[in-house]
């Protein structure tokens, strides 16, 4: 068959990631819903890399390092994330498994056309994420995906989940439910390997270890019911992050 089923074959054939395939081929999706291709083929590339410290932000002046300010250059990226880049509360924020916060270019249209009295705000970094990725959104992921970006290794481990300062960010209380509601929720990878990146890198696609729609898994964050079969195979994924893979377990 001309399909390269396997990250294996990717990382063989030195294949990027397309869309949400790899070469200009689907990946083979034996499992189920994974993946989905969105048109003809086009490299996926970093648009925007962003860092944030710690300030106050919104009305009643919250410590948080939400708002990010371009990078320009390259940066160092560790296991804790990008240099330069703050967390205000560790309990919930930043950590191995939130290092670095991936973000869809292409959502911005969506946002600011559903809120356009904010729309200066829906630019690159105003979800507070440090990677803003043109050419692949959460339909093009599997849970546990893992890229190269510049010298960087990275793996997709969970789904953002909204908290009150995305609210203050935006000054809008709807933007939490919208964030859930639409799905557009963006990705946190684990560092596998520190280097350095920087806008314009490729986004290489060097493994898939899983067949989990990571679509499906924010859904699934989101409330929507996990299927028995769906329950236990993330109770059983080492590549999704330690929190989830324990809420699963206890039901």
């Amino acid at each position: 068959m001309d399909i390269i089923a396997t990250y294996a074959d990717a990382v063989a054939k030195g294949c990027m990631i397309q869309n949400g395939c790899v070469g200009r081929t689907r990946i083979g999706n034996p499992v189920g819903h994974c993946c989905r291709a969105k048109g003809g083929s086009m490299t996926i590339s970093v648009e925007g890399v962003q860092v944030g410290q710690v300030a106050p932000l919104g009305s009643k002046a919250v410590p948080s390092g939400y708002v990010k300010r371009p990078v320009v250059g390259t940066v160092s990226v560790s296991s804790l994330g990008l240099s330069g880049d703050e967390q205000a509360d560790h309990s919930v924020h930043g950590g191995p498994e939130k290092a670095v916060y991936g973000y869809s270019a292409s959502h911005y249209p969506a946002w600011r056309a559903e809120f356009p009295e904010r729309s200066e705000l829906f630019v690159a970094g105003g979800m507070g994420e440090n990677l803003t990725i043109a050419g692949l959104d959460e339909s093009g992921l599997c849970v546990g995906d893992v890229h190269q970006i510049g010298s960087v290794t990275l793996q997709v481990c969970q789904p953002r989940q909204p908290c009150f300062k995305l609210v203050a960010y935006f000054g809008d209380p709807r933007m939490a439910r919208a964030m859930v509601r639409s799905g557009r929720s963006g990705w946190y990878y684990r560092v596998l390997e520190g280097g350095e990146l920087r806008v314009g890198a490729d986004v290489v696609l060097v493994h898939r270890p899983q067949q989990f729609s990571f679509a499906r898994l924010v859904a699934i964050v989101n409330g929507s019911a996990a299927t028995q079969a769906e329950a236990a195979a993330l109770a059983e994924m080492p590549e999704l992050a330690s929190t989830l893979r324990r809420s699963v377990q206890l039901g």
